[in-house]
């Protein structure tokens, strides 16, 4: 059994994601490419984003701080610490509103 605190790891993450032009950092917390199921927390410092991009298979973003929305087809979803925002399986992007941090869950097919 592994624990970690996903608290710490999104303000390490936030401070990272400061220094970058990007204005983003992430880490992978469970899984990856040779597994179907992969976590994994993203930083965004207010104003930056995750560009338009497929989904690879289902996937939910719970926020751990900070606001985002979840943009897709004309849609909008704005999440806050603690909301539970389920992916479309759709082309989506994600802008951060303020300095947050999320869980990205994705189960690959």
């Amino acid at each position: 059994m592994e624990k970690s605190s996903l608290t710490a790891l999104a303000r390490e993450l936030m401070v990272s994601a400061k220094t970058k032009n990007s204005g983003r950092s992430a880490r992978t917390v469970y899984g990856g490419h040779e597994r179907i199921l992969r976590q994994t927390v993203v930083a965004l410092t207010a104003g930056s984003s995750l560009d338009e991009h497929d989904n690879p298979g289902e996937a939910t973003v719970q926020v751990l701080s900070g606001r985002i929305v979840l943009k897709t087809d004309g849609v909008e979803w704005e999440g806050s610490p603690g909301d539970h925002l389920v992916v479309p399986l759709a082309r989506h992007s994600v802008d951060a509103l303020e300095d947050s941090a999320f869980l990205l869950t994705v189960a690959k097919p």
